[in-house]
């Protein structure tokens, strides 16, 4: 299956996106002052659910990022050939 040009920087923008919005969100939820991550500096239930909601969004992330990235290699490989 061939992915289009415009498909393929949106799956690579999307990868890249996804990573810088949630390392932000990570950095934000370790420095939570407000008692929904730590309470009496121990992690809650709230800080482990929301980090592995980080961490599953990275992973799918890079792997729709490296999908658009192959994407657009194929293609800069056909047009070369062409």
């Amino acid at each position: 299956m061939k992915l289009s040009r415009p498909v393929s920087w949106f799956l690579l923008a999307f990868g890249v996106w996804s990573w810088v919005i949630w390392i932000t969100f990570v950095k934000n939820l370790v420095k939570d002052s407000s008692g929904l991550a730590f309470d009496d500096g121990e992690p809650t239930a709230y800080f482990w659910v929301h980090l592995l909601l980080a961490v599953v969004s990275f992973v799918l992330g890079t792997v729709v990022g490296a999908i658009g990235l192959r994407g657009l290699r194929a293609l800069s490989r056909t047009s070369r050939t062409s």
